[in-house]
């Protein structure tokens, strides 16, 4: 007699909100708040010129071989997580993020350092990769893109986390001492995030049985679907059932990305994220040299950079509201057309009142994008076999063009001004909205196996088995 095991995707899909689902969360957003090495650049290349270790040459070594290292991470993570399973991998990310991080606080010289900053690149481009692509496939269909978004929410907090903890220590410690401080805390609160991984996060179901490894998948399904009817109380529905014709397990290697429908999901998650990059690291590393170029005088630049930044929490929390309610293409294209509009309007303001207001609303609007770019549509439009890969690779082309954009844009200031810059930006969104529209596939509400169907066909995999 035989007898259908169901697809994973569907017992996992079927599965009401609980503590299960809280405790993936938890797990996954702790990481991402404390990997902050990438958000306390400026905080130490600052303690490092106090004390005589930089100059701005050696400073921007640093900060690109940060930049580099996690283009190779973003590339390396996804062949990682796609090879040996979404939780091995994010205990070897840990390893090498947190390693890097102890190497740096004992650090004797700069060479040292900035190998070290190489290194922590790598562990934290591929960290990331992990962290939301693999997220994607522990979630609902229902309202995947409002978990997702809650943990980038939570995420984004480190930059003003670490830079307050900063502010406390900076009085009672040498310089000398700050810096290795700032690398000290992350490693020591991400080797907790690590532990809780290894004792408690279970390997993606979905990702094992892409792998043809049914046995595995069916006993960590069976734990789950037990620990839910314990939490809930009650017993939970059968699962769709899928014809047996599609239990073939396809092995995707890397040049699948490079032909047909994976091609053009490639080519998606690369604009889409090159809209992200362009737009969001300009504004955050040239918004107070704009407010200088337009005439206004460092100590309100400063003021009014502050005042727009804090739209970043603001436009994550929004995008986490309205992430399920709205289709992903509308709301990618939708975003991109008022960033376009709202950055012509904001490079034409004079007045300090009109700039902040425009300001703080364009910020808003820019994070809910990268909410929506970095943590939702793009982790989640790559079959399971290949969604660290696609992930990674599409994130690596976008750190590419953030790595190129910066000479651009001072090219543009000081040739065209800010109009120059702000209708970059307004071009790079009008495109890749462009982009979205024509090869862009919705995914709000539909199955990680429906989104991975790169054949046309919307059916996850069931296997048969005698007994």
């Amino acid at each position: 007699m035989k007898k259908l095991i169901p697809n994973c995707g569907a017992r996992l899909d079927r599965l009401p909100d609980c503590r299960w689902h809280l405790s993936i969360f938890m797990m996954v957003s702790f990481s991402l708040l404390v990997c902050w090495s990438n958000a306390i650049g400026g905080l130490v290349l600052a303690q490092l010129k106090e004390i005589g270790w930089t100059d701005n040459a050696t400073s921007a070594v640093f900060t690109s071989l940060t930049t580099a290292g996690m283009f190779v991470g973003a590339l390396a993570g996804g062949v990682i997580g796609d090879r040996i399973g979404r939780r091995r991998a994010l205990l070897v990310c840990q390893a090498v993020h947190i390693a890097s991080m102890l190497a740096a606080v004992i650090a004797p010289n700069m060479g040292l350092l900035i190998f070290c900053r190489l290194i922590q690149g790598i562990g934290l481009g591929a960290l990331l990769v992990t962290l939301f692509a693999g997220f994607t496939e522990y979630m609902p269909g229902r309202n995947r893109g409002t978990w997702s978004s809650r943990a980038s929410f939570i995420g984004n907090w480190s930059y003003p986390l670490c830079s307050s903890i900063a502010v406390l220590i900076s009085p009672i410690l040498s310089a000398d001492m700050n810096w290795r401080v700032q690398f000290l805390i992350p490693s020591a609160l991400s080797l907790v995030a690590a532990i809780l991984a290894w004792a408690r996060f279970p390997e993606s179901p979905r990702w094992l049985e892409s792998q043809g490894r049914f046995d595995e998948a069916d006993a960590i399904m069976s734990e789950i679907e037990s620990r839910v009817e314990a939490a809930t109380g009650s017993k939970l529905p059968e699962p769709e059932l899928r014809s047996s014709e599609t239990a073939a397990v396809k092995s995707l290697p890397f040049s699948a990305l490079l032909e047909g429908n994976l091609l053009r999901r490639v080519i998606l998650g690369s604009f889409v994220l090159i809209a992200m990059n362009v737009v969001q690291y300009t504004l955050i590393n040239w918004l107070p040299t704009i407010f200088l170029t337009q005439g206004i005088n460092l100590s309100d630049s400063i003021v009014l950079n502050t005042m727009s930044m804090f739209g970043a929490p603001f436009g994550i929390f929004i995008a986490m509201l309205v992430m399920d309610r709205v289709p992903r293409k509308a709301m990618g294209i939708g975003l991109l057309m008022l960033i376009a509009v709202l950055g012509i309007i904001y490079a034409m303001q004079r007045d300090m009142t009109t700039i902040t207001v425009v300001g703080f609303f364009l910020i808003t609007f820019v994070y809910m994008y990268v909410c929506y770019a970095s943590a939702v549509y793009v982790p989640e439009i790559w079959p399971t076999a290949a969604k660290l890969r696609g992930n990674g690779l599409a994130n690596a082309v976008g750190r590419m063009s953030g790595i190129l954009a910066p000479y651009a844009v001072a090219a543009l200031l000081d040739s065209t001004g800010v109009m120059g810059v702000f209708a970059l930006l307004g071009g790079v969104s009008v495109i890749v909205a462009i982009a979205i529209a024509t090869i862009g596939i919705e995914t709000r509400g539909v199955s990680v196996e429906t989104i991975g169907s790169v054949e046309g066909k919307g059916r996850g995999a069931i296997r048969t088995e005698e007994v």
